[in-house]
């Protein structure tokens, strides 16, 4: 059967203070509907499979701290499809320990595996793209599937996938490369082409086939992994996923798994995926989901600006007043404890700056 997953266990440290160790991005209401409320990032996400799998078989992977915070979230989350890592090994070890979860209940088990920090518009196409992967599987069970965007930008945030020749599965091609974040002469190019598309970090495959190339290339965490399974499921399996978990070694899934199987002719197809997608990974990407002013200005919350332009602004106390004059092109953020300030240029370094925070006056702030 056709199964997915929802990887949710980022801290989001790029967008503190709002983003915090206790309640990380993927929780907080700050996508808004279309009644003026708003719901979460983990929420949208969960929706957007609805579109294609029954409740019963969506999963989420996260944080063992997050894990009353996701259930409170997502009220139809079966109790049983919730995987808890002890802590944080990577993508390789996060995606391996849902597959072998997965693949323990549904030996045949397709899985896909989605990020809980995307924005993606319309969900009929992303609908129709996950289908057409798990169509691929139908052809080419051994595939590992890549979810490629496509780019409407030389963006230079993004890793991109470069297509090869078509498949026999209308709108998927094989994979001939994988490249890194482009410099923007590289990035313009690769637009130009019209060969390369951003890499979506969003896969389908069999649990099975994903287990096996981990055997292949990252053996440590193969065993490691079989090691849970083969303890029965409840406070045994639990205990030995706490022994065994912190101990794999720390590696990305693109490294691990889809870069070496990329070298085998046909073995890694990427998708089409054609939608207005936001990664939702600092504050200039999170601007996009609030509402702008004419000057583009992006605000939520109790604020006001004069003869301001191009800030990204934000307020979490409803009886508290940001207030802006003269403002270019900059970041504020106000909490109950924390005002950040920083250019919008300088947005990616607010995890150096939180970790600055840490520093001066400990956990307290994080």
């Amino acid at each position: 059967m056709q199964h997915a997953v929802i990887m949710a266990g980022g801290s989001g440290t790029r967008l503190w203070p709002l983003s915090r160790a206790a309640r990380p991005k993927q929780l907080l209401d700050v996508i808004a509907d279309g009644d003026g409320a708003a719901h979460s990032l983990l929420a949208e996400a969960f929706t957007r499979l609805q579109a294609v799998l029954p409740a019963e078989r969506i999963w989420v992977c996260t944080a063992a701290r997050y894990a009353d915070a996701v259930r409170a979230a997502l009220p139809e989350l079966h109790p049983d499809r919730l995987v808890l890592e002890p802590v944080a090994r990577d993508t390789a070890n996060a995606v391996g320990l849902a597959a072998a979860l997965v693949a323990d209940v549904d030996p045949d088990a397709e899985l896909a595996v989605v990020s809980a920090d995307h924005v993606i518009r319309p969900v009929e196409r992303f609908a129709a793209a996950l289908r057409t992967a798990y169509d691929v599987l139908a052809v080419r069970p051994r595939a590992l599937v890549t979810l490629g965007v496509t780019p409407t930008s030389p963006a230079t945030g993004f890793g991109y996938v470069q297509k090869g020749a078509a498949t026999e599965v209308p709108g998927a091609s094989e994979a001939a490369s994988f490249r890194e974040k482009p410099d923007l002469a590289t990035a313009e190019s690769y637009l130009a082409s019209g060969e390369y598309v951003w890499n979506s970090g969003m896969f389908v495959w069999r649990a099975r086939t994903v287990l096996d190339a981990l055997a292949e290339h990252l053996p440590a965490s193969a065993q490691g992994l079989d090691r849970v399974v083969a303890a029965p499921a409840g406070a045994e399996r639990d205990a030995v996923l706490a022994e065994v978990f912190p101990t794999l070694p720390k590696i990305s899934v693109d490294y691990a798994v889809l870069e070496p199987a990329a070298t085998e002719p046909g073995r890694v197809v990427v998708v089409d995926l054609d939608v207005d997608w936001l990664d939702v990974g600092s504050w200039p990407a999170l601007a996009g989901t609030l509402t702008a002013d004419d000057a583009g200005n992006a605000t939520r919350g109790l604020t006001v600006l004069l003869d301001s332009a191009g800030n990204v602004v934000l307020s979490d106390d409803p009886d508290h007043l940001v207030a802006l004059v003269g403002v270019r092109d900059s970041v504020v953020v106000h909490t109950a404890d924390v005002t950040m300030v920083c250019p919008v240029g300088d947005a990616e370094r607010v995890k150096s700056l939180l970790a600055a925070a840490q520093q001066a006056f400990g956990p307290r702030f994080s």
